[in-house]
């Protein structure tokens, strides 16, 4: 039986050599992805350089005319290595490789004519591995899982149901509906989001303006006055000089600031306070909450009406909830089902879940329409995420100007007491001449 010397890596990326004895080069790679090792080259050992005790070599005319001893390199991305793919690029990516599939054309040629077209380089390298494992032996949601960074579980789960049901055009137009539902509450609301985000930079932007420039102006006038300033004036220049003379300083707080609250949100305890808040949060908590209770339902009802089984689905649901709170909801009507329980009661305990949503699900599980029923709810609540991002919108618009007025009157109101107390006193006192003289 032939032997065949290996070079692979392992899943963090360590080296590692070998040899195996197998009936050929496919056989060969198969055996090493059994171990767990993911081959870059393998290659039949020479008869010769076994008896001198060196290592196969090949060399380019050799691996050109394609002789037996020859070298092949595998070209396999290395899971956890590599670029990120946007999720907009992954989401017409998947859109149209459902078409071409739906059309009748075999997946490893739709594969290759999209690698063709594709212009992001990232995804055009995944494409050309995908292509690669599928022609080594490998079904498409094995090679989908040696990209984790840009295919993630609910990706890889549905393409693995589709290929066992024999419905995998079906289950791509699923993944190419929900991500583009995904994409478009999304960018719902990241545009309600950039208003207010825009008016807080600019009055940032105005105050440190304020403090550096106009500020010190009104300080160099207010020197020559031989009374005493009033309070509110005397805190306001205290700060345009904290500013003015220690600006390293306060930008450095400022990241410090930054940095200690991200490290806080990634503990166990601050990212359950995080999440807590941003659900009842006003007025941003009802968006939040809306988008969760979407994502939840439409992830679990496209998993289940996919063929991925119940208690793997609520793994995955868990996995992507992208909130702690509604993830620990998911948790425990995972024990639940797991139990042999329903749904409904962990749904109802967990308080994050509206009345109407618990009955839907409810309704849905004693009928056996559990799919349907929860796609119908992400559909509703769609429709619910648009109104309360309006009403988020409408909300934040009003108290951002009312925010930016508060700092630029406060600071102008502080400049100008010093001038008004100055105005009275000349005016008291020239009253008080005119009497005299009378």
């Amino acid at each position: 039986m032939p032997r065949y010397n290996y070079v692979a890596l392992d899943a963090r990326g360590n080296e590692t050599k070998g040899a195996i004895e197998v009936g050929s080069q496919n056989e060969a790679i198969g055996r090493v992805k059994e171990m767990g090792l993911f081959p870059t080259k393998i290659a039949e050992a020479d008869k010769a350089d076994k008896s001198s005790g060196k290592k196969a070599r090949s060399k380019p005319a050799k691996a050109k005319g394609g002789k037996k001893g020859g070298a092949m390199n595998i070209n396999i991305k290395i899971p956890g290595l590599g670029g990120k793919v946007k999720p907009k690029v992954l989401t017409t990516f998947t859109r149209q490789l459902a078409t071409l599939v739906d059309a009748g054309l075999p997946l490893l040629r739709g594969l290759r004519v999209l690698e063709k077209q594709e212009r992001n380089v990232v995804l055009k390298g995944v494409l050309s591995d995908l292509a690669t494992s599928i022609e080594g032996g490998s079904t498409f949601s094995e090679a989908l899982a040696q990209h984790p960074k840009v295919f993630n579980r609910l990706f890889v789960n549905m393409v693995k149901a589709g290929e066992l049901g024999g419905v995998l055009e079906v289950v791509l137009k699923r993944l190419a509906e929900f991500s583009e539902k995904a994409q478009k509450i999304k960018g719902k609301v990241k545009a309600a989001l950039f208003y207010p985000c825009a008016v807080l930079i600019v009055a940032i932007g105005i105050m440190v303006l304020l403090m550096t420039f106009v500020v010190p102006k009104f300080k160099e006038v207010f020197a020559g006055m031989g009374f005493t300033l009033p309070g509110f004036t005397v805190f306001v220049l205290a700060v345009s000089d904290i500013i003015r003379h220690n600006i390293v300083a306060t930008l450095g707080g400022i990241v410090v600031f930054v940095i200690l609250f991200m490290l806080f949100i990634r503990t166990k305890f601050g990212r359950h306070v995080w999440d807590k808040t941003r659900l009842i949060m006003p007025p941003i908590g009802p968006v939040v909450t809306k988008v969760s209770i979407s994502r939840f339902t439409r992830t679990l009802g496209t998993l289940v009406s996919s063929g991925v089984p119940i208690l793997q689905a609520l793994t995955i649901v868990k996995e992507t909830a992208g909130n702690v709170i509604i993830a620990d909801a998911v948790a425990k009507v995972h024990e639940s089902v797991k139990e042999g329980e329903t749904i409904t009661a962990p749904l109802e305990a967990s308080r994050v879940f509206p009345p109407m949503v618990v009955s839907m699900v409810d309704v849905g599980e004693q009928t056996g329409a559990l799919p349907e029923m929860l796609l119908k709810i992400a559909d509703n609540y769609d429709e619910e995420v648009d109104n309360a991002v309006a009403a988020m919108t409408s909300l934040l618009e009003p108290i951002m100007i009312v925010f930016l007025a508060l700092i630029v009157g406060s600071i102008v109101i502080a400049m100008f007491l010093p001038l008004i107390k100055m105005i009275t006193v000349m005016s008291g006192s020239g009253g008080g001449g005119g009497g005299g003289g009378d």
